[in-house]
């Protein structure tokens, strides 16, 4: 089958291997232009377009999707679409004779919208999964055309978590385009009065008040894993907390520094957080026992709220 595929970051990358290992033909690849990463600000490929230079695919990496017969040029049979980060306009949508199915990290209707993964793990859900869906104009909201679920693990971060669902992922995208191809797949409407929305978070979600619950703290410090890191103050300066497990037999005033034994616990509202990874604005991450020992923090000081 002729495949356009559009997506940008590495699980896109590794779906776009499964179709390439599964023998599909792909036309083209559509990522988005390349952005200064890093420390230094190095202008850095995408995944997806790294791994199709490596297969000599063409790549497209326009700014905006407004040269619509360039792509029609392709002429693809089916767009494979995974976190490319643009809403397709409908001229394009309708190029493809078996129209666009797009990979998304949730159990829609639940969580449509860039963010599936870090809401899921923010609002304590127990289990998530992988949609294989239609796409159609408005977000995340087409016909579902596979769902798998699998457990969110209490000590999941949203790395951890998608690593595990675009291992799925790639395994159901494979699955709905043989089906597709057999023309045994048939989609089931969204209940659109279930649905919930995951707008992508902003670096300002990270900023921790300890004055929330142990476990919705816990739960903003494993969401935020990569981005945007979950974090507190330090005389004056950004500490991110990375690691953490909920101690549920202290408690103190919000923010308070209960403990500094192999790590260092805090107070929240109802219960403690021990813990044990932080990171210095500018520095390496460390474990919080060397974090103790390089800036003398100690019981009864109080992080910020």
């Amino acid at each position: 089958m002729r495949i356009l595929f559009m997506g940008t970051p590495a699980p896109a990358a590794k779906c776009l291997q499964a179709l390439l290992d599964a023998g599909e033909q792909i036309v083209a690849v559509v990522t988005q232009p390349d952005q200064k990463a890093g420390r230094g600000l190095k202008i850095t490929e995408p995944p997806v377009k790294q791994l199709a230079k490596q297969y000599h695919i063409p790549i497209e990496q326009p700014e905006k999707l407004k040269e619509i017969d360039k792509l029609r040029a392709y002429d693809p049979e089916l767009i494979v679409i995974v976190a490319y980060g643009k809403i397709l306009p409908k001229e394009l949508l309708e190029i493809p004779k078996y129209g666009a199915i797009n990979v998304h990290a949730s159990l829609l209707p639940k969580y449509r919208g860039a963010g599936p993964i870090q809401w899921a793990i923010l609002n304590g859900e127990k289990e998530t999964g992988i949609t294989i869906m239609q796409v159609v104009q408005e977000l995340d909201a087409g016909d579902i055309l596979l769902q798998k679920k699998i457990p969110i693990a209490p000590d999941d971060t949203s790395e951890t978590l998608s690593e595990k669902l675009f291992a799925l992922g790639t395994e159901l995208l494979i699955d709905a385009v043989g089906k597709i191809k057999r023309g045994t797949i048939t989609g089931t409407k969204q209940k659109d009065h279930e649905a919930t929305m995951a707008p992508q978070l902003m670096k300002e979600a990270g900023e921790i008040d300890f004055r929330k619950t142990a476990e919705e703290v816990h739960n903003q410090i494993r969401a935020l894993i990569p981005w945007p890191t979950a974090h507190t103050f330090y005389h004056g300066k950004i500490l991110k907390l990375l690691k953490s497990e909920i101690v549920a037999n202290k408690k103190g005033l919000p923010g308070e520094i209960l403990e500094t034994d192999k790590g260092f616990t805090v107070s929240c509202r109802d219960a403690a957080l021990k813990i044990t990874e932080v990171q210095m604005e500018g520095k390496r991450k460390m474990a919080a026992s060397d974090f103790i020992s390089g800036h003398k923090l100690k019981e009864m000081d109080i992080l910020p709220s």
